[in-house]
């Protein structure tokens, strides 16, 4: 296990991060439906975050992932907030968790150490939380969970599916919420897959869903009742929210009162009254885990006794009085056949090994991510090797354990090349990642750097937009940002959908920014590390092209100049290189990683190149500097809040004009912190490290009294 922080400063940069991190996990699964983290790693930051509160619980932050359930709800569909709100289960990963969870209901009750304490146990069922709402025995709402106290409504798509009764039988509670999960069956989910395969123009044009929850969640969330009505979507009920009236005194009697209002419920639901009675319960539904039509992650466990429940109450995103009892991940042995690289749209390079096919959890794996070359050198994997796969968190294959190393076989070595595009591939000291430093012209990156190059923060060409610069490259019309410079009037108008206003419109756009200001070219050029505020400090200490130029091909004369120290680690080596490039760029917050970056990029011929070609479409405006003297000249300026008389641009062209620097975060560096309403983490830290805080009225008073 990794150790805690051994400060409380460390402790709460951590927590601030897990907090950020988690926060965008649960949007990209609750609310986009698009997990990009597998249901262990995701549970590893979760049990992470918890671990560190505990050792310093004073440093637990508003808003902590332990305080918060699921995410906002998306933006296109109607708001409501529940009755009742829709919690989160705490989770457990080992049998002696769970007698830890029965010990503490036995604590908080106050009962006999060898008290009986029934449970209840049922598959947790993988889909999308849901809550139906009926009045007078009517179906009058639907809400996804969303936060757990803002959901959105489903009412119109929740009609559409056929285990959902419009009525509840005669005797039913005048308000009762009934809650359980939206889901898709397994031979449903292939069979839809099938069917939008076959439905798309050409195959590389189908949207087809990665698995049988996200096809839940996105079919749920239609805008069109229609579209909904035509996915088998299923809904199984486990819970109830609101109830005017309460059919029975126990989880079970509730349970059992829920079917007979006509709404599934699980099969394998069962009552036990020990410990050993719900683990063997667990084992079971382990057992036929992969023969359910339905994907299930666990087994949850409740406390059967409503008036136990109601004593033991909640904590802040969780009952005390419920427990999700995880799966381990599933496993089975195949070959390793070979291995690719995937270059993704920032430059890097992962490995991916192709198997043999096999299947895990009743689905078909024929490749596992490998990470990036430590992972590789760790497992020792090569081809021809039998290795053991497992579906983590039932999301992402990956490679757990190589069976065959110790047999003789050629070690698989990582390549130093780009495989799309022959660059060469970079590797930064104490970074996992390769990266291929041909980003102007990579193929895997080209879509991406485009994109940046037109932002509004980059050269910001205005109708010339995400739709148009993926267009246009499939076309073929344009490959690198000198392509942009090159489009003309006659080949959009003779285009479908281009009118020649709009054509002209956009023409007028490009020409605009043949003369981009020096920092936003930087910037524009996507290079690692360069972001907006490090691209104006190298636009402002170089002031020109020719001058920026000059000092990197020193870089370059330099760098060929470093022989490597006998018996010098590689990293070591780089480490040394990044500094002689840092002391060449001798520009204020360009420090030996950013200028490593910098000069990775100009390195590589291809590069090179591409900037070459630019340059004889456009010319970067030289700097001009015309700052004011002020009180804050010379001073690094964190603006933080929402500032509410002018944008953030425009109060960062202020501090600029004022001969003051600008940052996004708050450091010991920073000489003063404007913050406006709303303002966190950033003045917090401000706080402590005793910096000057002003508010926005003060902020306007100098830049008046600078005129």
């Amino acid at each position: 296990m990794q150790p805690l922080p051994d400060t409380e400063t460390a402790a709460a940069q951590e927590l601030e991060r897990l907090a950020q991190e988690i926060a965008h996990h649960n949007r990209l699964y609750h609310t986009e439906d698009a997990p990009e983290l597998s249901d262990a790693d995701y549970d590893a930051l979760v049990r992470r975050n918890a671990a560190i509160e505990a050792a310093y619980p004073h440093l637990v932050r508003s808003d902590s992932p332990s305080r918060s359930v699921g995410a906002a709800p998306a933006s296109h569909l109607a708001k409501a907030r529940h009755a009742r709100p829709m919690m989160s289960l705490d989770n457990a990963f080992a049998d002696e968790e769970v007698e830890a969870f029965v010990t503490r209901v036995r604590r908080f009750l106050k009962l006999d150490e060898d008290a009986p304490v029934a449970l209840t146990a049922e598959p947790k069922i993988d889909g999308l939380s849901c809550s139906l709402r009926y009045e007078n025995g009517r179906l009058v709402q639907a809400l996804t969970r969303g936060d757990g106290q803002v959901g959105e409504d489903v009412t119109a798509n929740v009609r559409t599916i056929g285990d959902i009764p419009e009525a509840l039988p005669d005797g039913a509670p005048d308000i009762f919420e009934v809650r359980g999960e939206v889901y898709m069956a397994k031979q449903d989910f292939a069979d839809l897959n099938a069917r939008l395969l076959a439905e798309a123009a050409t195959p590389d044009k189908a949207r087809q869903f990665a698995n049988p929850r996200n096809a839940a969640a996105g079919s749920l969330r239609q805008k069109d009742a229609g579209v909904t009505a035509r996915r088998p979507l299923r809904f199984l009920a486990h819970g109830w929210g609101e109830a005017s009236a309460l059919p029975g005194a126990t989880q079970t009697e509730m349970v059992e009162a829920i079917r007979a209002m006509g709404f599934p419920v699980a099969d394998s639901f069962t009552r036990t009254a020990s410990v050993d009675g719900a683990l063997t319960v667990y084992r079971a539904i382990e057992a036929a885990r992969a023969d359910l039509p339905f994907d299930i992650d666990g087994v949850v466990y409740k406390v059967d006794r409503l008036d136990w429940q109601e004593r033991l109450g909640n904590v802040a995103r969780a009952p005390r009085w419920a427990l999700a009892h995880k799966f381990p991940a599933e496993r089975a042995q195949t070959t390793l056949e070979r291995i690719d690289i995937q270059v993704g749209r920032t430059g890097k390079l992962t490995p991916v090994a192709r198997l043999e096919a096999v299947t895990v959890g009743g689905v078909v794996v024929t490749n596992a991510t490998l990470h990036n070359a430590d992972e590789v050198e760790r497992l020792g994997v090569r081809p021809g090797d039998r290795v053991v796969v497992q579906r983590a968190g039932d999301v992402i294959p990956q490679i757990v354990e190589n069976l065959t190393r110790d047999v003789e076989r050629d070690p698989w070595i990582f390549p130093d090349h780009c495989p799309e595009c022959g660059s060469a591939a970079e590797r930064e000291p104490e970074e996992v990642d390769w990266r291929c430093s041909g980003g102007l012209i990579c193929p895997a990156q080209r879509v991406e750097r485009l994109r940046h190059f037109v932002s509004r923060h980059a050269l910001d060409i205005e109708g010339l937009g995400q739709t148009s610069i993926e267009t246009f490259f499939q076309d073929g019309l344009i490959e690198q940002p000198a392509d942009i410079f090159r489009l003309d009037l006659d080949t959009l108008i003779a285009r479908d959908r281009w009118a020649e206003t709009s054509a002209r419109n956009l023409i007028e756009a490009i020409d605009a920014r043949r003369n981009p200001p020096l920092d936003r070219f930087l910037f524009a050029l996507g290079i690692r590390h360069i972001g907006e505020v490090t691209a104006r400090d190298l636009a402002r200490r170089w002031t020109s092209w020719d001058a920026f130029r000059a000092m990197v091909e020193r870089m370059e004369a330099r760098r060929g100049e470093l022989p490597q120290a006998l018996g010098e680690a590689d990293d070591k080596f780089l480490a040394r290189i990044a500094k002689e490039m840092a002391a060449i760029a001798e520009t204020p917050g360009v420090g030996p990683e950013v200028a490593l970056a910098l000069a990775d990029f100009f390195a590589e011929p291809h590069n090179r190149q591409a900037v070459d070609d630019l340059l004889e479409q456009l010319t970067p405006a030289d700097v001009v500097h015309e700052t004011r003297e002020s009180e804050v000249s010379g001073l690094t300026i964190v603006f933080t809040g929402a500032l509410e008389t002018l944008s953030r641009d425009e109060a960062k062209a202020q501090a600029e004009a004022l001969g003051a620097r600008t940052a996004g975060s708050v450091s010991k560096k920073t000489g003063l912190v404007v913050a406006g309403p709303g303002a966190g983490s950033k003045l917090k830290k401000a706080e402590e490290l005793k910096i000057r805080v002003i508010d926005e009225a003060e902020w306007a008073q100098i830049v008046e009294a600078a005129k």
